[in-house]
């Protein structure tokens, strides 16, 4: 006899397949992109009445799954049931036949007459939660929700869709970790690449060898137990933790790749076990952030030492994948090292490159004999890689080309497209990051596949991976604000097919998603669509009054605006082109859907004569020479988020543009002390020097040029003072309109100094 469940399968097949194609509507709420979605006939509703079945053990696992995220932050409590249940239902199938063959792929029906899931595999099963639980919550805190009839057929198109998360550089807690994976299952990314050892921290449990988390764990920061810098910062999983993690991972269909550097970035193993190390010598745990010089040795000590701690990793982590770094190890130790050298003497190694590829084949074949694969960072390259390793290409795209063309399986993760923790945008209300600031369209428009590779060649990708770096992240709230909504323009350029990724399509898509973020506590940034605004400030200074411009990054959502510094609301006049404000005025402006949801949160512009005269640190910009660009906080490890800093470590000059010099007698400078926590290694000899004149250094004014005819000169106060102050001081006259050059003159081998606001001062003020 045929049960219940089974004909309402039928029932579901059969509607799906005679369906009606409908009128062209609002997108579906889902990001990713499904691979086929069409719309049919009719509308269901989804209440707590309605049951959800599930007879084998994956299709509850995923039924599971769906129920309690719907019951995190959502106003929909369903429950699972037994085999048998009334139509309408919400029905788990494991369907051998299942249209969609790929192993994460599933089809999903939405009829009047209920919802059907069904897949080949566990995996499907799970992502077709997913989907479904996104057409449930695109309004979130609804109890009953209609959705509208649907046919999906949907599979990923790359096997590895993955984000990186450096834990070794900032540490998060477990719980932190478990609410990445968590959002990684539901955005259908399916690795976690965990940056576990670095310089600055070692960061997994190694039973054998404990000095490598009492001691290389921990770190005294900069400034320690000044302004919020803790005393001393650390942090480290214990065995337990890692393994309840993998197993939390695996249940959502994440499998966690664990990365230990080497043979670079190697300090705080050294720092816990000197032996390890080339000079034999103690070093600190690093709280410099960059490239340090330590590496390991490649004696017969060290090479058991890192099979031991291979052993436990494998021990711990069950994924096909170790990843071993293999970046940026700067040789000077082994160059230097008669040891070293007659090593390599030894082994007829004829170069230090050449010798870093002995030592990566070694524990690429040590991996290969437990049933792993060695993947590391696209410098393993250099000097030659074992047939079997995995190439993760960051310098660019040339080491997957160079990889892929050498038969080598890669994943695209370059620098800067892919780099997370490069800012979102170059306004003064984004946290710290690098630059260039990477916005979320750039983020949806990257092509894992590089153009230059064959058909043959391209087999060869295996997908995408994001990286979070965590130099400039301290906290979950700097992660997220990192991450989030870019996540979501990563998974949609890892799962959804490239011909049908398109950008509005995307934008329509993302309120919904925004939505589902405020909903579960998570602090998504908004830099796509918070409003800029454009004017002539020289203009504006001349004739007080102001034609002002506003736009955002995603040319999406409807702007709009008060001049009397209300807070704009959904019946705020509406921006439809340039228009005029007499000064004094204070400009805010916000971003809406359509459907009146704030997309971005009020932004303030104070329209002035001593407003128009000021500029923030991010409006200033580098002195000609180098483009390198940092935001950084005054210390590196407290968890505020505020005040910030653009600075460049190679060059102590900021340019105030097209500065209006008319009636100008005064400058006032806000500035920081910051420390000069940065390991350059090669690079370091890039760093221009300004001699000092004065006992601890000064910021020197100059006009048009960096050589330019001094206008100021105010003295810094002593380094143990306030690591925020105030300059202030007279300007030699001048006319007309001209750049500045703010240049702090003091020793480069001390304290950096940024600026987060230049203001000019006429008689009037």
């Amino acid at each position: 006899m045929k049960t219940l469940r089974h004909l309402l399968s039928l029932a579901l097949i059969g509607c799906a397949t005679n369906a009606m194609a409908v009128p062209a509507q609002a997108p579906l709420p889902l990001i990713p992109l499904p691979a086929k979605a069409v719309r049919a006939q009719g509308t269901l509703v989804i209440d707590a009445n309605t049951p959800v079945i599930a007879d084998d053990e994956g299709g509850k696992q995923a039924a599971n799954y769906l129920l309690a995220q719907l019951e995190r932050a959502h106003g929909l409590h369903l429950t699972l049931h037994g085999g048998t249940a009334a139509v309408p239902a919400i029905v788990f199938e494991r369907d051998p036949h299942a249209v969609v063959a790929h192993p994460e792929g599933y089809v999903l029906d939405i009829t009047p007459h209920g919802v059907r899931i069904a897949a080949r595999s566990d995996a499907g099963l799970f992502y077709g939660a997913v989907t479904l639980w996104q057409l449930l919550t695109a309004k979130p805190g609804l109890d009953k929700v209609s959705l509208a009839a649907v046919h999906i057929e949907d599979q990923p198109r790359f096997a590895w869709r993955g984000l990186m998360l450096d834990s070794a550089r900032h540490f998060q807690s477990i719980e932190d970790v478990r609410a990445v994976i968590d959002q990684l299952a539901l955005h259908k990314l399916n690795v976690l690449h965990w940056h576990l050892t670095d310089d600055q921290g070692w960061r997994i449990e190694i039973k054998r060898y404990p000095e490598l988390t009492r001691i290389g764990a921990w770190r005294t920061p900069p400034g320690a137990g000044e302004d919020g810098e803790p005393k001393q910062y650390g942090g480290f999983y214990t065995q337990d933790e890692i393994r309840q993690t993998v197993a939390y991972a695996a249940a959502r269909h994440v499998t966690i790749v664990p990365e230990l550097d080497m043979p670079g970035h190697a300090q705080a193993a050294v720092a816990a076990y000197p032996e390890l190390g080339v000079t034999g010598k103690r070093p600190p745990v690093s709280v410099d952030w960059g490239v340090n010089p330590y590496l390991y040795n490649v004696d017969d000590h060290t090479i058991v030492f890192l099979e031991h701690v291979l052993d436990e990793v494998m021990d711990l982590f069950p994924s096909q994948y170790i990843h071993l770094g293999g970046d940026e190890a700067i040789k000077d130790q082994w160059q230097a090292s008669p040891a070293i050298q007659a090593k390599m003497k030894a082994l007829g190694i004829g170069s230090e490159d050449a010798l870093q590829s002995w030592m990566i084949e070694h524990f690429g074949k040590y991996l290969a004999a437990h049933g792993r694969r060695l993947i590391g960072w696209d410098e393993i390259l250099e000097g030659g890689v074992p047939p079997s390793a995995t190439v993760m290409s960051w310098r660019g795209t040339k080491g997957a080309v160079a990889a892929a063309r050498q038969g080598h399986d890669v994943v695209l993760s370059p620098a800067p497209d892919l780099y997370f923790d490069g800012l979102q945008s170059t306004r003064d209300d984004e946290y710290t990051g690098r630059m260039p600031a990477m916005d979320l369209a750039h983020i949806y428009g990257f092509e894992a596949v590089p153009a230059e590779l064959s058909a043959s060649q391209a087999r060869h990708v295996l997908g995408v991976q994001a990286n979070v770096w965590t130099e400039h992240l301290p906290t979950m709230r700097h992660i997220q604000h990192a991450v989030y909504p870019r996540l979501d323009a990563l998974a949609e350029a890892a799962w959804t097919p490239k011909a049908a990724r398109r950008w509005d399509s995307f934008v329509a898509r993302l309120p919904a998603q925004l939505e589902r973020y405020r909903g579960t506590g998570i602090e998504a940034a908004d830099s796509a669509f918070a409003p800029a605004f454009v004017l002539d400030r020289n203009a504006a200074i001349a004739h007080d009054k102001a034609t002002v411009t506003l736009s955002n990054q995603a040319r999406a959502g409807v702007l709009r605006y008060t001049l009397d510094g209300s807070e704009p609301t959904a019946a705020s006049t509406r921006y439809g082109r340039p228009f005029v404000v007499n000064l004094p005025a204070t400009l805010r402006a916000a971003t809406f859907a359509a459907d009146g949801t704030v997309l971005a949160a009020p932004r303030s512009f104070a329209l002035d004569q001593v407003n128009l005269r000021a500029r923030n640190s991010g409006e200033l910009e580098n002195c000609p020479g180098s483009d390198f660009t940092l935001r950084v906080q005054p210390m590196p490890d407290a968890s505020s988020v505020t005040p910030v800093y653009n600075i460049n470590v190679f060059d102590a000059c900021r340019l105030y543009r097209a500065a209006s010099l008319d009636g100008v007698h005064a400058i006032e400078i806000d500035a920081a002390r910051l420390p000069r926590n940065y390991a350059l290694a090669h690079e370091a000899k890039l760093v221009k020097s300004y001699p000092a004149s004065t006992a601890h250094g000064e910021l020197v004014v100059r006009q048009d040029r960096c050589d330019g005819p001094l206008l100021a000169t105010l003295p810094l106060p002593a380094p143990e003072g306030a690591r925020q102050f105030r300059l202030q001081g007279v300007l030699t006259p001048a006319t007309g309109v001209h750049d500045l050059c703010l240049i702090f003159t003091s020793p480069i081998d001390g304290p950096l100094y940024g600026i987060g606001k230049a203001a000019l001062r006429t008689g009037h003020e």
